[in-house]
């Protein structure tokens, strides 16, 4: 018996790779989204990957790499390190420096141009069809009182089908505008990748430097990517005066006695953390990462909030697309924010106080983690993933006063 009739070869050519209705159809292909549709993609739901941006591509970020982001990688990941942490040189806007060292490794420095293209990749040999170089619009949902779908609109006039989105389309989202995520904190960061000779780079193997700035709740800080003989230097402070915060970096990059090499670039972007009754969902949408405005309030890292978060939006993303009625899309829309607000949130509660005690009295913070013992473990666990600020709050009474001393 005669199979169907191949089909001809000039129409697979033309037919459109966003035609069909999808499972999840995720937008931006950076860490949260890349997770998001690795989660559904594993699950053997179909996938699409949209990005603005033909990846590798640069992003700001300094690419630290903690051990909750380690921990919430695919499996079988291998992170591309540039450099390994053992030492961290703290500093008070430029005094009373103090090198702290580690036997076990704090945390990794990698390329974000590289770390991305990994999770992509590793998103695709899941399942996940991936589309670069389309800017998303809008989204609308779908389906008359039933609203089984949702059409994601491309800005070249083309629309995908989908049962569930995803949006993880970076701090200023339009996915998170059409859910309505706000925003109690917005900070500035600014960067410059510095090549470096290797006799410079290898000084600066394994230790970064933190410096706690002159700008309330401001910091700077260099991590080195010796494997490709460049620096991270970068700062942040709230949103407000990007002059002072412009004149900080140049004067932190002096100090460091790096003014003499050319930045290969300098960068800027504008840090978003959510309010605590921002919504996470709306109808058959979910929002993570950036787009939702989920990272750490004090140190303002967002690697490990985007994999996690991500990684549980694709996990509901699929019980949202099987959902057969609004009633229990609601339900599982709802399961996803509460698995996010139960950890996440809670560390961001926490961040956000040790974030306002940071900026009343950076002076007692530096003195804890340069004299303290106990602080200085407690930051390195941190940064292994042995534990968190809101267990340390929890637990520790000595925490907790400093905390609030520091808050008067």
């Amino acid at each position: 018996m005669d199979g169907p009739a191949a089909e001809p070869e000039a129409d697979v050519e033309a037919r459109d790779p966003l035609d069909g209705v999808w499972d999840v159809v995720v937008v931006g292909a950076g860490p949260a989204g890349a997770s998001a549709a690795h989660a559904a993609a594993v699950q053997g739901r179909r996938v699409l990957l949209l990005d603005k941006a033909e990846h590798p591509r640069y992003k700001t970020c300094g690419g630290g790499i903690i051990g909750p982001s380690r921990d919430n990688l695919p499996a079988d990941f291998k992170i591309p390190f540039q450099d390994r942490v053992h030492a961290v040189t703290f500093a008070l806007n430029g005094r009373f420096t103090r090198t702290r060292r580690s036997k076990r490794m704090l945390f990794g420095l990698v390329n974000r141009t590289e770390f991305d293209l990994r999770l992509v990749e590793a998103a695709q040999q899941a399942g996940a069809v991936l589309v670069t170089g389309v800017t998303v619009t809008g989204v609308e949902q779908q389906g008359g009182a039933d609203r089984r779908t949702v059409a994601v609109t491309l800005a070249d006039g083309r629309s995908a089908q989908a049962r569930a989105v995803v949006g993880a389309d970076g701090s200023a989202s339009r996915i998170g505008r059409h859910v309505g995520v706000t925003f109690d904190q917005i900070d500035l960061g600014l960067e410059a990748e510095i090549p470096v000779p290797e006799r410079v780079a290898r000084a600066w193997e394994g230790r970064i430097h933190l410096d706690w700035g002159p700008l309330p709740g401001s910091y700077g800080w260099v991590f080195p990517k010796t494997d490709s003989g460049t620096l991270t230097v970068g700062v942040i402070s709230a949103r407000g005066d990007g002059e002072l915060t412009k004149r900080y970096l140049a004067d932190y990059i002096r100090r460091l006695g790096l003014s003499g090499f050319t930045p290969a670039i300098e960068s800027g972007h504008l840090t978003r953390c959510r309010a605590e009754d921002s919504p996470l969902s709306r109808g058959r949408v979910l929002v993570a990462g950036d787009a939702a405005g989920l990272l750490e309030p004090w140190t303002r890292e967002g690697i490990s909030y985007a994999l996690r978060s991500g990684r549980l939006a694709g996990e509901w993303a699929v019980q949202v697309a099987e959902a057969g009625s609004p009633q229990e899309v609601r339900r599982q829309a709802l399961n996803y924010a509460f698995a996010v607000k139960a950890g996440l949130g809670v560390e961001m509660r926490a961040g956000k106080v040790m974030l306002e005690a940071f900026e009343r009295r950076p002076y007692l913070f530096h003195l804890a983690v340069c004299v303290i013992r106990p602080a200085w473990q407690a930051f390195a666990q941190t940064t292994q993933g042995h534990t968190t600020f809101g267990q340390i709050l929890r637990r520790y009474r000595a925490a907790r006063r400093l905390a609030a001393l520091a808050s008067r």
